[in-house]
């Protein structure tokens, strides 16, 4: 199955590096995003660039994809289901989930010079890096690229309802499938709450388990993909 890989905040297309092997080894046919400002030297890209370039990979491919998407990028791939919902298989997130029309994409950090530079680990201490060592903590923050403030500050819009009829698969990371439910049950995930099928899979890792743990990662997505 064709497999489009979106990073989510400071990550570019080498996030996936480890994990595009290992679904390939499974069958599968991987392809990551490279977002502009995230991964192409653009520090001026918005919102609506980051889409266009999520929406040109889906209507390159030849069958319907599975479209996954990290953390703060499960935004991303809501609104890319939202404008190709009868282009998407299946829409995976991992560690995040999507906002609501009208409201602010990732406003979450400090900017400076017109983009969001990754915070430093402090915000993210315990259980989202409780499995990242000193050198990979380093590596990670390295090859961070500060997002552009008009993606951070984005608008987030959708507009077809029968994106709530593309099957969703939530990978739980540093939460667990019954927190997921719970917060879902509670409002704290609207656009999950009103999607058709949405399935849930856990996995041991912290916020970033295409570091830590790429292989189940690609398993977990080869299940996802076999489902379809």
């Amino acid at each position: 199955m064709e497999i489009l890989l979106i990073g989510g905040l400071w990550l570019d297309g080498t996030a996936w590096d480890a994990v595009t092997p290992a679904l390939e080894t499974l069958g599968h046919r991987p392809r990551p995003v490279t977002l502009p400002g995230q991964g192409d030297g653009r520090s001026s890209a918005t919102l609506d660039e980051q889409l266009a370039t999520v929406l040109a990979a889906v209507d390159a491919t030849v069958e319907k994809p599975l479209l996954v998407a990290h953390s703060a990028a499960c935004t991303l791939g809501w609104m890319a289901t939202d404008a190709r919902p009868g282009r998407v298989a299946k829409l995976a997130l991992i560690g995040g989930f999507p906002k609501e029309d009208g409201q602010t994409y990732a406003d979450f950090f400090e900017m400076r010079d017109g983009a969001m530079p990754f915070p430093g680990w402090g915000p993210f201490e315990g259980a989202d890096s409780a499995d990242l060592d000193e050198e990979l903590r380093q590596r990670i923050e390295a090859g961070a690229v500060p997002v552009p403030e008009q993606v951070a500050r984005g608008v987030v819009r959708l507009t077809d309802e029968r994106r709530y009829e593309v099957p969703v698969v939530v990978v739980c990371p540093e939460f667990t499938p019954e927190q997921a439910r719970a917060w879902i049950a509670a409002g704290e995930a609207p656009e999950l709450a009103r999607a058709e099928q949405v399935e849930f899979a856990g996995i041991d890792s912290g916020h970033w388990p295409m570091f830590t743990e790429p292989a189940e990662l690609a398993r977990l997505l080869d299940g996802a993909a076999s489902r379809d």
